[in-house]
């Protein structure tokens, strides 16, 4: 997966410096940071909304569509891509993760 992301990451990320007409990626990139968090927000919402519904394909576009759109965010911010994978594989590294939860989230 780390190779398709990064491919994807250096895509959005050459949209960001040579903007190209009609591309989508540079549509968010000029709308701004606005416009990408709510793009984010909705594939989120849609993720949980497939997930929910039980169809695994929908489930995995969804998933995709919001990894797309977080990518985005990523290059807006200036996030390097090295910067999330190696926080993951810190998180990884971890023996005993498990975190305290607030009696609101024991239904959940």
């Amino acid at each position: 997966m780390h190779n398709v992301w990064q491919r994807l990451y250096q895509v959005v990320q050459n949209r960001r410096e040579t903007p190209q007409e009609g591309s989508y990626t540079c549509y968010l990139f000029d709308k701004g940071l606005d416009k990408i968090l709510k793009k984010v927000g909705e594939e989120c919402t849609e993720t949980v909304i497939a997930a929910k519904n039980g169809v695994q394909a929908d489930t995995v576009g969804e998933i995709s569509d919001l990894l797309y759109h977080l990518t985005v965010l990523m290059v807006q911010q200036n996030i390097p891509l090295e910067a999330v994978t190696e926080e993951l594989d810190r998180r990884s590294a971890k023996i005993g993760n498990l975190k305290q939860f607030h009696t609101s989230d024991h239904a959940t």
